[in-house]
Order: C-alpha cells, then sequence, then structure tokens
C-alpha cells in the first residue's frame, strides 16, 4: 500500500477559487457538472464543496464524517450499479469491478431522486444529490434526470464524469460545467516528492518513473493505483512486454501468461503502460491504436487471452 504523508491535494486550484465563489455568494446552481479525466480530484472536491454548503445551515462538527460515510440525512449518493454492489469493499476490489463496460445508472436509482427531494430537508437549507460516472446513465435514466432538473426543487445537483461528450446535451444545458485540468508530468513528480513517503514506494526496478507517470495520463491518483498494481506483475511478464516480439511462440506464451496471472483491471493497467514504454521506442502510432482496442476489448471481457494474441499477431507484422 502506497503511504501518504498528507492528503490535502490540490489539483486544481482555480476550482477550488471557482466554488468558494459560490459559496461565499451563495450564488448556488440548480446543477453542476465536475468534468476531467479520472483520478484529477472531481469526487473530493465534490464532497469539500458539499461539507461548506451544509455548513452554511449547520455548524455541526460531524458532518464531513456523515457526508464520506453517506448517512447525512439531505445528501444522496448515486453509483453504478457494480460500484453500489461493492461499497464497503477494498479500492483494488473497486476497480476490479469497474472494468466490464456493464456498469449503468438505471431509472430506479433516479426515480429515488425524486422521493429523496420530496422530502422535508432537516439539518440544511438544501438537499444535494451526488451522481458519480453520471455518462453511465442509460436512456431511460438520462431522461428521467432531466426531467427531474427541470423541477424547481430546494435540491443541487453535482454530476461527476470523465466523459462529457457522453451526457445529453439537455442535461449540460441545464448544469454549470466545472472542468478539471489534467496534471502535468511536473506537477506529477512534485506531488511525488511532497504528498508520498518515497522511502516506501518500492516501484519496481523494471519501470522508468516517467513511463509510469505517462502512462497514468495527467491523474496522480492513477499513477499510484499504476504502481500497486504493476508491482504484484511478475518479473516474467514484465521482461517479455519490454518490447514488442515477432516470435509466434513468444506471443501465445506471455498472451496467456496476462490472461491467467492477472485480473482484467490489472491487464489494462498493463496496457496502458505498455503503449507508453512502447511509443518512447517505437513512435508507431498504428501500434499504439492497436493497443488502445486492445483495451476496449479487455473492458467488454471479450475472450481476453484471445485479445491479447490477435493484437501482438497484428504488431508482430508491423515495420517496427
Amino acid at each position: 500500500m502506497i503511504e501518504v504523508k498528507k492528503n490535502n491535494f490540490q489539483f486544481n486550484p482555480e476550482v477550488d477559487i471557482c466554488l468558494n465563489n459560490i459559496i461565499k455568494n451563495k450564488s448556488f446552481s440548480n446543477g453542476y457538472i465536475f468534468c476531467g479525466a479520472e483520478g484529477v480530484g472531481k469526487r473530493q472536491t465534490a464532497l469539500r464543496f458539499i461539507k461548506e454548503i451544509f455548513k452554511q445551515s449547520s455548524q455541526s462538527e460531524n458532518i464531513e464524517k456523515r457526508i464520506i460515510n453517506n448517512n447525512h440525512p439531505d445528501f444522496l449518493i448515486i453509483e453504478p450499479n457494480s460500484l453500489l454492489a461493492t461499497k464497503s469493499s477494498r479500492s483494488t476490489d473497486l476497480e476490479k469491478t469497474t472494468t466490464s463496460g456493464s456498469e449503468i445508472i438505471k431509472i430506479a436509482q433516479i426515480r429515488n431522486i425524486k422521493t429523496f427531494l420530496g422530502q422535508k430537508s432537516i439539518n440544511s437549507d438544501k438537499k444535494i444529490v451526488l451522481i458519480i460516472d453520471a455518462h453511465l446513465l442509460n436512456e431511460a435514466a438520462s431522461n428521467c434526470l432531466l426531467k427531474t432538473l427541470e423541477e424547481p426543487s430546494n435540491g443541487i445537483f453535482i454530476l461527476l464524469t470523465s466523459k462529457l461528450n457522453l451526457l445529453l446535451d439537455t442535461i449540460i444545458s441545464r448544469c454549470q460545467i466545472v472542468r478539471f485540468r489534467s496534471v502535468s508530468s511536473k506537477q506529477i513528480k512534485a506531488i511525488l516528492k511532497d504528498y508520498l513517503d518515497t522511502s516506501k514506494l518500492n516501484i519496481n526496478t523494471k519501470f522508468k518513473l516517467e513511463d509510469l507517470i505517462n502512462s497514468a495520463n495527467g491523474s496522480p491518483t492513477q499513477l499510484f493505483k499504476n504502481i500497486e498494481i504493476l508491482n504484484d506483475c511478475s518479473d516474467e511478464i514484465i521482461r517479455k512486454l519490454d518490447y514488442p516480439t515477432k516470435n509466434c511462440v513468444e506471443i501465445l506464451e506471455i498472451s496467456q501468461l496476462i490472461s491467467e496471472k492477472l485480473e482484467i483491471y490489472q491487464q489494462i493497467c498493463l496496457v496502458n503502460l505498455i503503449q507508453t514504454m512502447w511509443w518512447r521506442k517505437t513512435k508507431n502510432i498504428s501500434l499504439v491504436k492497436k493497443l488502445e482496442n486492445l483495451k476496449y476489448l479487455l473492458r467488454k471481457n471479450i475472450q481476453p487471452r484471445l485479445a491479447w494474441e490477435v493484437t501482438f499477431l497484428k504488431i508482430s507484422m508491423e515495420n517496427i
């Protein structure tokens, strides 16, 4: 487990300034969409924002704890089904459930919002609904949410998403957009220095730190997860993936090894690292695209071993 020296990450200070001004002026919109890459602090920021809103009505010392534990009477959190099923699981278990591509937010969950908003507020002037991964709303749920947003209420909606383009335009138009920037490699290095106990980081010596940072796509949180996941990969797997091979027997062997030894979420993390490593060494865009398609197949859990074999065989035919 990566040991964090402090947990007050400030990934997007301009977002904090914007939200602080909203709270100070009490200029609340009916809905907000926090959009940006995974792991750049959207959820943490949303929870802080919600806490500050509630503090305007109540100075109770346990507001933050009640929000985090999801037992505040004026707070409702909506998550994709697979997340709800494992909300008490460890973070690694949570990762395992969110990679099949089948997670959705159903209309029944959105209908619960109407019931929630129909009840009188208990500890706050506002009732707040937080929707995690709002891009996973199915069509019926999206339309139901749109109708709920259009109805006057004392509720505030906060939608979190890494894929703004998948939300209905009509939902987007009714919300204030709050954009979270990805973090630069330089900033991530500073975070590693300032926030982590590097003496306990234990990064596998076969990895280049630069590759790990680049494979995290500007997400410090994803970098921490990647380090933990990849450190569990055997040296044999890492050694065989140092460079694209053209040997068919080796391709079949490594594909079998990966599919049998690693969970799907670990395999996807491994593909991200391979993309970064092989791009640095080959500068071959076609190769990167093939690996991107491999990630898609893995997320859909479509015959993982075969997906690895076909991808590596196609790459072996590239002029590298």
